[in-house]
């Protein structure tokens, strides 16, 4: 009589090779996922930026961006800063909240740390200058892999860079100003 199907010995071999691959593949996968969601922030964090210059200069107003509880990280909002207070003043109105994923750390250098304000001309203001660098962080060293940089004209971009960034283990601000 032909014998249809496997022996137990067989099966249980070919759940240990399943098993030791998938023990191989599981780290792989999850840096793969964590390089998505570094991207995906960066991204939405460079529209973010791009949209607030954009309604500052069709309002002709002072439009603020910053992040949530003044951490990048949590996400961001972009408000109009009628009253010049930026988000402390509650009463600013609220065009646009974005909260993020958590497990993507966040951090800006000195003149971006926590907002960003544009003028109606679209150009940052910080005491007359702002420019600087946002770092989208690696969760298990001090490497920033992804930098969103604002120029003192206003121009945004995204860098894509591995670096080493101290700021990235919540150390003090390295960098005076941009490396734009």
């Amino acid at each position: 009589m032909h014998q249809r199907g496997f022996t137990l010995v067989e099966l249980l071999m070919g759940l240990t090779i399943a098993g030791i691959v998938l023990s191989l593949v599981s780290p792989v996968f999850a840096a793969l996922t964590e390089s998505i969601y570094r991207e995906e922030a960066a991204k939405s964090l460079v529209g973010g930026l791009r949209s607030a210059r954009s309604e500052a200069i069709t309002r002709s107003q002072t439009i603020m961006i910053h992040g949530i509880n003044g951490d990048w990280s949590q996400g961001w909002r972009i408000i109009v800063d009628a009253s010049g207070q930026g988000y402390e003043d509650s009463s600013n109105p609220l065009l646009v909240e974005r909260q993020s994923r958590a497990g993507t750390t966040i951090v800006g250098n000195k003149n971006v740390k926590s907002s960003i304000r544009f003028s109606h001309l679209g150009d940052p203001l910080h005491g007359g200058f702002q420019a600087g660098t946002l770092h989208v962080c690696a969760a298990r060293e001090p490497v920033s892999q992804y930098q969103v940089v604002l120029a003192s004209t206003g121009r945004i971009r995204l860098r894509n860079e591995k670096l080493q960034q101290a700021l990235c283990l919540g150390g003090e601000d390295s960098e005076q100003g941009a490396d734009a």
